[in-house]
């Protein structure tokens, strides 16, 4: 073999490699850098028309069964998008830095019907009381229980907890985050095809078949195709129903597909302001508190993933874990905000919005800022963001489709830093994922087949400790992984975990990036020191 052949053999094989990057390549506006304000505000109206999904669903899930009427859910909603965009301004100035938005956080169901469904809130004949004296138990617990976030987060317990956390250990639960959710996606497409899927084909052809094409130097396509391909789904949707094609349908089937059946847009008013214990003084309860501190477990674990993916999606590094456990605890105060205010349920990360971040490949705190400014002019405006909030659930569960999965690919990705070449990282990365996806199946069918879950006492709040924990499929993925990657042959698969890729990141000083992506404003990290 001549030294030309081998010297060409080599070029190949050095063309082929693909480099780790602890930043991810090709995002047009980093966390640092805004776009210009016409693209910022435009771009942050999307985020707020993403996030409406959540804050919908959840209240039309709990409302009803609470007792209320539209009136009631329309004031949830209003109430879970004011605090929503109230904690995604403290967390991207004062918590993480990160451009995340704190939404709604489906972990507190659960807790919330066992205190519906309790003995005393169901001896309340009078459906209205019901639903106010359920809220009112609600926000006790809710308050009570983000005192967990709170105390774990600003006492830096769990960035203690995360600098144990590899790259290896980050995959599964990342991943298993947004895939955990698959239920939200074509499932919920599926309640109205004709509408559902002329949507996902859509924003896949806008955000990827036509994402070179450009208004000036703007990608319209890729960086709108959430709005854009929404009203044109919409409209057909619209005409559908104005043109009869739902008369001879079933009444689930017409609730599903036309865009006149949610009755937000009548009950909302025209002005409301959210404000503290507009429900009355929270009740407080013991157990309704304990059984809601296992919303709050998980909703910690979720948000740390959903901190990952929106840091790999905004070109920043790993945050450093004081970072992390700063952003829980600043989480644990929107929780509590979420108590006082009286939204129903908890707080996360937003794990659409994040995939909305890397769908448009724009990670710019800016954006996301302008989004919460959306929520809160949107929930004391009511009628307004009453006609958005009743787009159908469909073209919702179509968007969730394709921004689950760009948060899956994230998760994914980290496996870049992982040497896959060892049975013990191929053990770890699929036992994990397999019993994150398993173990919550266990559960639900269990609970689908006998009434309740597979830990069954007197006691409510103890069984849902265990089925709220083990029916996160992010969490047991987290569970899993963390204890195998820190007990199994832990010494000599230093390299193979991929921590010497991250070790630089979990000091402030480690890298010179920590400081331009996650300082605080205002100077504060003097009287806030990072560890």
């Amino acid at each position: 073999m001549t030294s030309q052949t081998q010297n060409q053999k080599q070029k190949v094989s050095e063309d082929i490699i693909h480099h780790p990057q602890d930043q991810l390549r090709g995002i047009d506006y980093c966390i640092t850098s805004p776009p210009p304000w016409p693209q910022a505000v435009a771009l942050g109206f999307q985020h707020y028309f993403v996030v409406i999904g959540t804050s919908v669903l959840i209240p039309t899930i709990l409302v009803p069964q609470m007792g209320g009427d539209n009136d009631d859910k329309v004031r949830v909603i209003q109430t879970l998008l004011f605090v929503a965009g109230i904690n995604t301004l403290l967390q991207s100035i004062f918590g993480t830095c990160l451009p995340a938005i704190i939404g709604g956080s489906y972990a507190f169901i659960i807790p919330a019907l066992t205190i519906i469904y309790s003995d005393k809130i169901q001896s309340i004949e009078d459906s209205h009381e019901r639903f106010i004296h359920t809220m009112r138990a609600i926000q006790g617990a809710l308050i009570a229980s983000s005192s967990v976030q709170i105390i774990l987060g600003f006492s830096g317990l769990w960035g203690i907890v995360t600098r144990f956390l590899s790259p290896l250990s980050a995959v599964p639960f990342v991943t298993m985050v947004a895939l955990g959710l698959y239920e939200l996606g074509f499932p919920g497409v599926g309640k109205c095809v004709e509408v559902g899927i002329p949507q996902l084909i859509l924003v896949v052809i806008l955000s990827q078949y036509l994402k070179n094409v450009k208004a000036g130097k703007v990608p319209i396509f890729e960086r709108f195709s959430v709005l854009i391909a929404t009203a044109v789904v919409w409209a057909y949707a619209h005409l559908l129903t104005v043109s009869g094609a739902y008369k001879h349908t079933s009444v689930l089937t017409a609730s599903h597909c036309r865009t006149d059946r949610s009755g937000l847009v009548k009950a909302a008013p025209w002005i409301k302001i959210p404000y503290p214990l507009q429900w009355g003084a929270p009740t407080f309860d013991p157990s309704h508190a304990f059984g809601m501190m296992s919303a709050v477990l998980v909703s910690l674990i979720e948000s740390t993933a959903g901190f990952l993916a929106v840091s790999r999606f905004a070109s920043a590094t790993p945050p450093p874990p004081f970072v992390i456990s700063r952003g829980i605890g600043w989480q644990g105060v929107g929780i509590l905000l979420g108590g006082m205010f009286g939204s129903g349920t908890g707080s996360t990360v937003s794990i659409e919005n994040a995939g909305l971040l890397g769908l448009t490949r724009v990670g710019s705190r800016r954006v996301t800022q302008v989004g919460a400014g959306f929520m809160i002019f949107f929930s004391i405006f009511g009628k307004f963001g009453a006609i958005f909030a009743s787009v159908p659930g469909p073209i919702v569960a179509a968007l969730f489709c394709v921004l689950f999965a760009k948060v899956v690919a994230c998760g994914v990705s980290l496996i870049q830093f992982v040497n896959v070449n060892h049975s013990r990282s191929l053990f770890i990365l699929g036992f994990s994922i397999f019993l994150g996806l398993s173990i919550p199946q266990y559960f639900n069918q269990f609970a689908l087949s006998s009434g309740h879950g597979p830990v069954h006492t007197h006691s409510h709040w103890f069984n849902d400790i265990f089925f709220v924990i083990f029916t996160s499929t992010a969490t047991v993925a987290f569970i899993v992984s963390m204890f195998l990657d820190n007990t199994l042959h832990v010494r000599d698969a230093k390299n193979d975990r991929g921590m010497p890729w991250w070790s630089k990141f979990r000091t402030w000083k480690g890298d010179n990036r920590n400081e331009e992506f996650y300082s605080l404003p205002f100077n504060l990290n003097k009287f806030f020191p990072p560890i």
